[in-house]
């Protein structure tokens, strides 16, 4: 038995899975971001343990006599989040989250400071990155700065409070802008533009390799019969690649949830920052991948939806069972920014194209197209970095609609597959890692693919017909950008 622990933003979900790969049970606790002030996102770390504590209490107490079998637990966890620990492994503060921007200027200052930072760690400096957060604390909080001993990552402090061990595993660590991504170590340079050393950062695994083992009380609390050991676990991402079984060069999935996410699987480090593509390590050795990023998909319908007052499903329900022809209306998702492949965090989201004759039925298929032609411009950005992708499993709340994920083949080009039993998630993957932290086997015996429900295919005619709203959509965000240059001048 094997058990699989999500730390997400909103929820920590734990699952436990049998040696057939079947999940057994799963429980989640909710968690809340605290935002004191408008771009920041907090959260507390005790509040991640006090919800892994009542995961696992619930999951021991539904089913006692598959936890006493537990030999293995794997991590997955939310990006880039800083914690600070004092000499005695304190927190010092509230965690910085992966969705907090009050960095934005220390990301130039790290650049400066590390000339090489985009060839060594494959990415822009963005301010939901670690290393941009320590440039500010140590700015504007140098008493905190002054007192760090260690930085954790999210899941690593998870980690830390189970074992007692700081370690992190490469698919996480290539989210903190201090790893030398293509060698998977630490880069000295990279930790000396934020000031800090090696020492002050956690050893680092594979996710596949063993990575600590459970403290005995917590065993004994879980009702356990011996002390399981820790995989190294993974990144929230790579954890889902590792669910979904996308281990291999080339695989590749498209989640259509609150952001939206095209993976691709690579089988070495291919860094193509000038497009907004993230270059990471895989959670499994030897292995890559790059992602491109909108940051604003499922959550695009969500505030339509709000903004009507209306339920989604019933916002679909006006649209026609089949879509034949775009939306006269055209819609800019940017509502917090974009990431891939422009990087713009100021840049906001607007309609064109609006008439008298304009319907909300007419609005939500433009909410839905914009999203989908901003993952035609992900599409296209990684093809500019050397990965064409043709197909890709679809993931996330959005696949939900079956019309949306068809207006997203249309647009983008792709057969997209729809999972026969919806996506496992981060825990799963991470079960998955702790199983071959345990048994040692290969990664491709494991990993298996989900089975797929249907595949959904490019319809020819609607292609031709999105190519100009497409093109038009690309011609408004540099009018858009320059006209809110003017408005903020």
């Amino acid at each position: 038995m094997f058990v699989g622990i999500d730390l997400g933003t909103s929820a920590l979900k734990a699952v436990l899975v049998d040696s057939h790969q079947h999940v057994i049970g799963s429980h989640s606790y909710p968690l809340r971001v605290s935002s004191p002030h408008p771009g920041w996102n907090e959260q507390a770390p005790q509040d991640w343990w006090t919800a892994l504590l009542g995961v696992m209490d619930a999951l021991a107490a539904a089913h006692p006599g598959e936890m006493a079998q537990v030999t293995g637990m794997g991590l997955s966890g939310q990006q880039h989040g800083a914690v600070l620990l004092g000499r005695d492994g304190d927190v010092l503060r509230p965690c910085i989250l992966w969705n907090d921007v009050r960095a934005a200027a220390q990301c130039a200052e790290f650049e400066r400071r590390f000339p090489k930072s985009r060839e060594i760690c494959g990415n822009i400096a963005m301010p939901g990155f670690t290393a941009p957060k320590l440039i500010w604390v140590a700015e504007h909080e140098p008493e905190v700065f002054a007192a760090t001993r260690h930085v954790l990552l999210p899941k690593a402090w998870l980690r830390y409070r189970m074992t007692g061990d700081m370690i992190e595993d490469m698919s996480d660590a290539a989210g903190s802008l201090w790893l030398d991504v293509g060698h998977r170590c630490w880069s000295d340079d990279a930790l000396a533009a934020t000031g800090l050393r090696r020492d002050n950062l956690p050893a680092l695994v594979e996710g596949t390799a063993p990575a600590g083992m459970l403290h005995e009380t917590l065993a004994r609390r879980w009702g356990m019969n011996t002390r399981p050991v820790m995989a190294g676990g993974a990144g929230d991402n790579a954890a889902g690649a590792v669910g979904l079984g996308a281990v291999r060069a080339g695989s590749s999935f498209l989640s259509l949830g609150t952001s939206g996410v095209l993976w691709v699987t690579t089988d070495r480090f291919r860094p193509h920052p000038q497009g907004g593509i993230h270059a990471f390590c895989h959670a499994v050795p030897e292995t890559w991948h790059q992602m491109g990023v909108t940051l604003s998909a499922a959550s695009s319908l969500a505030w339509w939806a709000r903004t009507t007052g209306m339920a989604e499903c019933d916002l679909l329900a006006e649209l026609p069972a089949r879509i034949t022809r775009p939306s006269p209306v055209v819609f800019l998702p940017y509502l917090s920014g974009e990431r891939t492949p422009h990087n713009d965090g100021r840049i906001r989201g607007m309609f064109a194209g609006l008439s008298p004759g304009t319907t909300r039925a007419d609005m939500t298929q433009a909410v839905l197209e914009g999203v989908a032609f901003s993952f035609r411009d992900v599409v296209d950005a990684l093809a500019d970095a050397g990965s064409i992708v043709t197909q890709a499993d679809v993931i996330g709340g959005g696949s939900n609609s079956r019309t949306w994920v068809s207006i997203l083949s249309s647009v983008t080009g792709l057969s997209l597959h729809r999972l026969a039993h919806g996506e496992q998630g981060g825990a799963f993957g991470a079960a998955r890692l702790a199983r071959m932290a345990v048994t040692g086997e290969a990664v491709d015996t494991v990993c298996l693919p989900q089975p797929r429900a249907e595949t959904l295919v490019p319809d020819p005619d609607l292609t031709h017909a999105y190519a100009a709203p497409l093109a038009f959509y690309r011609r408004l965000y540099p009018a858009l950008r320059s006209t809110m240059d003017v408005r903020s001048a």
